[in-house]
């Protein structure tokens, strides 16, 4: 594999393989694109809003109100989603009591309803989405008023709700975990408590994503942007250890984190006509003074990622509901754009689909660095997956934010390419025999 002359400033640079390009979705994806109902996911929005508050410390026993009434509800719809999946799902109350903390006064029962879709390969391979069912008002440890939390974020449990739904009467490779959790606003705990679940199990969590206020698409100022999501990705891993950071400030790597990768891959499979959406990436962690339940499993290593509207109006969160001078505040259904949560709904869909039919994310992925060379030497293990064809190398330059040239290279875990190693940015992923491809590992320095 040769070399050619250094890359232009712009467009697709000169070298070696061809240029990237999206992954388009198959035919089975694109039927399930269309089975997700936006009738549906408004009913659970209105549903869940209808209870009143779901605050964490409300009644847990009251039948009508309170965040016990809309767990029991959530699971109940969950549990029948899993009848029809022919014994592939599983859903479970994940509950732990959680000792007095912040914004926890009293000894509080979490619990999480956590739907688990097998994987009939690879099982141990596990891809998470939650949407958080708790809700606040404006004060957080106001557990009386009204606090119907439709945007912030029984959007994102409606999201939840509808792919558990279409998805259950399918196969997949991998397992998918899909869960309602608990206790968002009050600190991230019930997200905290399945991602710890996942790593006591020893659970390979290669992706999460957290669907956290994606149901409208209107800005404080009336402008609309009905067809960009936003998602969140952090660069320097909130889990990478001195070491790692010693590798990293030596080869770089910032833009290179695993949820990066991983971003990416989403807007490789899912920012298409098929979704009706652009999924636009943030280079950050999480909003200012904002933080959501991706951050958990961030904290246990794993790559992890924010979906959320494009623009936001804050009358509407974290607001007591009433009307000042004219003015509707509160978290209501009916600023809710149900239309947009369909289509992040399908963003999701369209990225959980093509992760878990895909093989997973190439291990040990190294560059080799024991020798002063002008090539670059890549190694890496094989996947266990029966249908894996081999695997392809892409590459860009330092200053670009996407992939731009592909190599396939086989059904190999080494490869040499006469390409400097300190001119450009190098990754590895896998493909399968019906072109699924996996997010691209980036390779560590070694031998």
């Amino acid at each position: 594999l040769t070399a050619a002359p250094a890359a232009a400033a712009t467009g697709t640079p000169p070298g070696p393989g061809r240029p990237a390009r999206p992954q388009r979705p198959g035919r089975e994806l694109t039927a399930l694109l269309r089975e997700i109902d936006g009738r549906r996911i408004e009913a659970v929005v209105r549903r869940l809003a209808a209870f009143g508050t779901r605050h964490t410390l409300s009644s847990q026993t009251d039948p009508v109100r309170g965040i016990g009434a809309a767990r029991d509800w959530i699971h109940a719809q969950l549990s029948g989603y899993a009848a029809a999946s022919g014994g592939r799902m599983t859903v479970e109350l994940q509950s732990y009591v959680q000792q007095p903390a912040s914004r926890i006064p009293v000894p509080t029962t979490i619990t999480n309803v956590v739907a688990t879709l097998r994987g009939d390969v690879t099982p141990e391979r596990v891809y998470v989405i939650t949407g958080h069912y708790d809700s606040r008002a404006t004060d957080v440890m106001d557990a009386v008023s009204d606090a119907p939390g439709a945007d912030d974020d029984a959007s994102g449990v409606a999201v939840v709700m509808e792919l558990a739904r279409v998805l259950s009467t399918r196969r997949t490779e991998a397992t998918i975990v899909l869960a309602a959790v608990a206790a968002e606003e009050q600190g991230l705990y019930g997200s905290a408590y399945l991602a710890s679940q996942l790593k006591a199990a020893g659970a390979d969590v290669q992706a999460m994503f957290s669907n956290d206020i994606v149901g409208s698409s209107t800005a404080d100022d009336g402008t609309r942007d009905p067809r960009t999501v936003r998602l969140f990705a952090e660069g320097v891993p909130t889990a990478e250890t001195p070491a790692e950071a010693s590798v990293r400030q030596s080869v770089g790597g910032e833009n290179d984190s695993p949820s990066r990768q991983l971003a990416r891959f989403v807007t490789d499979v899912a920012g298409n006509s098929a979704t009706g959406m652009d999924v636009r990436v943030i280079y950050r962690r999480d909003r200012y003074l904002r933080g959501s339940d991706h951050i958990s499993f961030l904290r246990e290593g794993w790559p992890a990622g924010r979906f959320t509207e494009p623009n936001e109006d804050f009358a509407h969160q974290h607001q007591d509901v009433r009307v000042v001078d004219g003015v509707q505040y509160g978290d209501l259904p009916e600023f809710c754009d149900f239309g947009y949560i369909t289509r992040v709904a399908r963003v999701n869909a369209a990225t959980l689909w093509s992760l878990a039919q895909a093989p997973g994310t190439p291990k040990g992925v190294t560059v080799v660095t024991t020798n002063l060379t002008n090539d670059t030497t890549l190694r890496w293990q094989r996947g266990p997956e029966p249908d894996l064809a081999g695997y392809e190398v892409v590459w860009r330059e330092t200053t670009a934010d996407q992939w731009q040239k592909v190599l396939p290279v086989g059904d190999v875990t080494e490869v040499t390419i006469d390409l400097s190693k300190d001119n450009v940015f190098f990754g590895v992923r896998a493909v399968d025999r019906d072109g699924h491809r996996s997010p691209v590992a980036f390779p560590k320095p070694g031998s």
